[in-house]
């Protein structure tokens, strides 16, 4: 399973990296140490405090609009295979968006909860990009 420095954690939570720090600190995310002392943060523990924190968070209504092919740098919170088809959801800060694929594109990407994503967002279609 990817883990996270808390920078990159900060990143995709759409906070300061001092923001992530003090979450940590105060046990809201668990993290490790690695070899060389850097604390990180498992990818399904992000994926779940990603959607508790999106979930918690009041709208910010003076979010600007903006074009039609924008990239949401995120983490894939849920993946739900069908036969043929599969849903993938990404929490990319605040924004919470769900994909509609194949299952094939979804294996083919090597989606799995906890993971880095981008989703492109063109018009009404969104596409997962695995970062």
């Amino acid at each position: 399973m990817q883990s996270y420095t808390i920078g990159q954690a900060a990143r995709l939570l759409g906070v300061s990296p001092d923001t992530a720090r003090r979450w940590a600190d105060a046990g809201r995310v668990a993290t490790h140490r690695d070899e060389n002392g850097r604390r990180l943060v498992d990818g399904r523990d992000l994926a779940t405090f990603a959607v508790e924190v999106a979930q918690n968070t009041p709208g910010d209504e003076e979010t600007p609009y903006t074009s039609a092919r924008n990239a949401f740098p995120g983490i894939v919170t849920a993946v739900k295979l069908g036969d043929v088809a599969a849903q993938v959801e990404i929490q990319a800060g605040p924004h919470r968006l769900v994909s509609l694929l194949t299952r094939e594109a979804v294996e083919e990407l090597g989606l799995e909860v906890g993971m880095q994503a981008t989703a492109r967002v063109k018009s009404t279609s969104v596409h997962i990009d695995r970062t």
